[in-house]
């Protein structure tokens, strides 16, 4: 499965969280290191999502980009 993750800068690194995986969320230092915490993140999420019997959310969060002239 593919889910979105939002990645944002923050004064001391990055933080990040999956729109379709609430409560899914992690920091890193660097860009990469969040992507993999992340990535890390997920796969623990769902594994307790499978352990309590809940359903896996399917990924459905798109994104798009706007051009606006400043």
């Amino acid at each position: 499965m593919r889910y979105l993750i939002i990645i944002e800068k923050t004064e001391t690194g990055y933080s990040a969280y999956s729109p379709d995986l609430p409560g899914c969320v992690s920091t890193g230092s660097t860009h990469e290191e969040v992507e993999q915490n992340m990535r890390e993140a997920i796969e623990f999420h769902l594994e307790g999502l499978k352990l309590e019997g809940w359903e896996i959310p399917q990924p459905s969060t798109s994104f798009a980009f706007v051009e606006i002239a400043a």
